[in-house]
């Protein structure tokens, strides 16, 4: 990725509680419009995806092995976001977690994403963790 390409930001409003419902209908529709799903990496501020918790079940190898081969969409902690590599859509659901866990990830997660960064949570938090309106 060039220094000069930034990714597109959609917003998708969602209370903390639905964050992670919008966050897997926008998978969803990036998967059916054609999208790889190795080109998608999953971030949450607070509770874990399920999928996430299930594989960390089976260790943190095996778990970052799959990441690693790239063929799957991925779901991570915002504590493994620095860890993730980039990946062409990276989506972020604002679920709750520290007050600081979204003003964290945002850039981190923009930053890594090549081509579409979608963040699903409350408008005015994002907004205000992006430092603009979106």
């Amino acid at each position: 990725m060039s220094a000069s390409a930034t990714p597109q930001i959609q917003l998708i409003p969602a209370s903390a509680e639905g964050a992670l419902d919008a966050a897997e209908e926008a998978v969803d529709l990036l998967l059916e419009s054609g999208r790889a799903p190795g080109e998608v990496l999953v971030i949450t501020t607070g509770e874990l995806h399920p999928w996430a918790a299930h594989e960390l079940s089976f260790g943190e190898a095996s778990y970052w092995a799959q990441h690693d081969t790239g063929d799957d969409v991925f779901y991570a902690d915002v504590a493994a976001l620095e860890r993730a590599a980039v990946r062409p859509v990276v989506v972020v659901a604002v679920n709750g977690g520290s007050a600081t866990a979204g003003v964290t990830a945002l850039p981190s997660a923009h930053a890594r994403a090549g081509a579409l960064l979608i963040v699903c949570g409350d408008p005015q938090e994002i907004n205000s963790a992006l430092g603009t309106a979106i």
